[in-house]
C-alpha cells in the first residue's frame, strides 16, 4: 500500500512544487519591476533547472520503454 501511495503522490508533490516555483519566479520579476524581456530571462535562467529534471523523467521513462 505504502508503494503505491509514493508512486502516485511523488510525481504530483513534485508537480506542485514546480508550479510553486514559477510563482516565486513571477513574483520576484513583479517586485524587482522587471520588463517584459527580464521576466522572460528569469523564467529561462531559473526555470532551467526544472526544465532539466522534466528532461530527465522523460529520458527515464523512455528508457525503461525500450527496455535498455
Amino acid at each position: 500500500m505504502r508503494e503505491t501511495f509514493d508512486a502516485w503522490i511523488t510525481p504530483i508533490m513534485i508537480g506542485a512544487l514546480m508550479l510553486f516555483m514559477c510563482f516565486i519566479i513571477l513574483d520576484l520579476a513583479r517586485r524587482s519591476k522587471a520588463g517584459r524581456f527580464g521576466t522572460l530571462m528569469m523564467f529561462v535562467v531559473l526555470g532551467a533547472g526544472m526544465l532539466g529534471y522534466v528532461f530527465k523523467v522523460v529520458i527515464t521513462w523512455w528508457l525503461e520503454q525500450q527496455g535498455i
